[in-house]
């Protein structure tokens, strides 16, 4: 075998592992995967969207909470009022408010931006949780950066 063969070789076998690790999901490429909710012990639309982001791999903990001690939780993780939903989760650092849609969490967790997190606010029929995705309503995911604005991270359009 020749100094020559032996390269090419390698850059074919180096550039096939990196395809393959391209195609693994986010917790196998050392994305964090483990999820912490925040949400009041009565409200059942939180429970749908758990079961989807548990569907695509996020590994959850439930927190029950309600009330003030819920809105100060939120709060104090620098979500604004205006943007509150009936949920909170934190994720590899990032805060999570409202039904916020499992491939823009990946993207956040993707591309790690300068935030405190993503929010949906309000409960937008069809966003996850919140009825049939073939009905939805358009709606906005909204970054809320750490020096506290806020600008579209993700249109989600109306079916």
């Amino acid at each position: 075998m020749t100094l020559e063969n032996l390269s090419r070789r390698t850059i074919l076998t180096a550039g096939a592992g990196l395809l393959a690790l391209s195609a693994l999901p986010a917790r196998a490429r050392g994305i964090d995967n483990q999820m912490l909710v925040v949400k009041d012990p009565n409200c059942g639309c939180c429970a749908a969207w758990i079961e989807i982001v548990e569907a695509a791999g996020f590994a959850v903990t439930i927190e029950l909470s309600a009330g003030t001690a819920l809105m100060r939780y939120k709060s104090d993780n620098g979500i604004p009022e205006a943007m509150a939903s009936c949920h909170t989760a934190r994720i590899g650092g990032y805060m999570l408010e409202g039904h916020v849609p499992v491939a823009d969490i990946r993207r956040l967790l993707e591309d790690r931006p300068d935030a405190i997190g993503l929010a949906v606010p309000g409960m937008p029929y069809g966003s996850p949780g919140m009825g049939p995705e073939s009905e939805r309503e358009a709606y906005d995911v909204v970054l809320i950066r750490k020096n506290g604005t806020s600008e579209v991270f993700a249109h989600h359009p109306a079916a």
